[in-house]
């Protein structure tokens, strides 16, 4: 966009008044108004190439500029100049903006208010909750979209569908039975007629009813906070458990030992261009009491894709401290093991390195 650098080149006006309430000189325009100076600075910042987005006004302000470029003609020189003089002189008496209105503010405020203080506020006010609810519904993952398609009718499906980016529609295409995904691709071609206004207040709707869900008092599922404990829980515990839970309910059981990660697990699910970052991140006798328990007990096959994916001298370093290390306690080679299992979900957490997804163990 033209900055206030560029539009100072424009020759000045002859004179300057005095701004109120200040000490500095801020070129006017007399004899315009505040929506004549909008419709020179618009589209003076069109002619010189400025890429200009008003989609988010209100209709009635685009409506308006719109009306007022088209009433105007010619502009001589010298109005345009002291236009875009005043124009860049109160952009630098700026020093901070606020939105308009309270969805603007709640907008800004989006994460960092209470989510019931906020659901309360566009209650009263009668705010949308969004300025365009497909932003959030594009958001969203494939999975998060499927109840979308099973509990709504085709022709609203084939709509949301529309709406989606091509990748993402077809990860959904490909949860749905082949029936169901059938009949809304059809529903496709019986869009052509929908109006811009229906497809708004499609997404209003749906963007309600995913705000009318229960706040929970979880984040995570029943399935991963059982599995974060079983994590850190000794294996013959965790054995006991899973195979009474598989008793009770063997749905359950079997998410629960997706959502678990123990360090048997390292080799199948850990990279290895990861596994210098683990160890870096992982107290050095820590580590040594780790890989020395598992190699006595059923972890060879983790500790060894550890050592192998180290540098040779760094390898054997470690391999010349287990050795010296003797018998290690069972209790001690567990929290050893569990400290390496909790420094991977740190740096899972952290984004520094990404489980390989289990399906592709399969």
């Amino acid at each position: 966009m033209t900055n206030s650098t560029q539009l100072a080149r424009i020759t000045p006006a002859k004179k300057a008044v005095p701004a109120s309430g200040t000490g500095k000189s801020v070129r006017q325009s007399p004899g315009l108004t505040r929506r004549q100076k909008a419709a020179i600075m618009v589209r003076f910042l069109l002619s010189e190439g400025a890429d200009l987005d008003f989609s988010d006004l209100p209709e009635e302000l685009q409506a308006e500029l719109t009306r007022q470029m088209g009433d105007m003609r010619l502009v001589d020189r010298q109005t345009l100049a002291n236009v875009v003089a005043e124009f860049a002189g109160q952009l630098e008496e700026i020093g901070v903006t606020f939105p308009h209105d309270l969805a603007g503010a709640l907008t800004i405020l989006d994460g960092r208010i209470h989510p019931r203080t906020a659901a309360r506020l566009r209650k009263q006010a009668g705010v949308r909750q969004y300025a365009d609810p497909w932003d959030r519904i594009r958001a969203l993952d494939a999975p998060a979209l499927l109840p979308i398609f099973q509990d709504e009718s085709t022709e609203i499906a084939a709509v949301v569908l529309s709406k989606l980016d091509v990748t993402r529609a077809a990860e959904v295409l490909a949860l749905l039975p082949g029936d169901h995904a059938r009949r809304i691709t059809y529903a496709v071609s019986l869009t052509g007629a929908v109006t811009p206004d229906a497809v708004d207040r499609i997404g209003l709707s749906l963007a309600a009813q995913m705000d009318a869900q229960p706040e929970r008092a979880f984040a995570d599922g029943p399935d991963k906070r059982v599995g974060a404990i079983l994590n850190f829980s000794p294996s013959a515990t965790r054995d006991e458990l899973l195979t009474a839970l598989e008793d009770e309910d063997a749905e359950f059981a079997a998410r629960v030992r997706r959502a678990i990660f123990t360090f048997n697990d390292i080799p199948a699910r850990i990279a290895s261009l990861d596994v210098p970052k683990l160890t870096r991140a992982v107290d050095q006798p820590v580590l040594v009491m780790a890989l020395a328990h598992a190699t006595a007990t059923d972890g060879t096959a983790a500790a060894d894709h550890i050592l192998s994916n180290l540098s040779g001298r760094m390898a054997d370093a470690l391999r010349e401290e287990m050795a010296e290390s003797g018998i290690i306690k069972p209790k001690s080679g567990e929290e050893a093991m569990g400290a390496v299992v909790a420094a991977i979900r740190q740096l899972e957490s952290a984004g520094e390195i990404e489980l390989i997804p289990e399906e592709e163990d399969q």
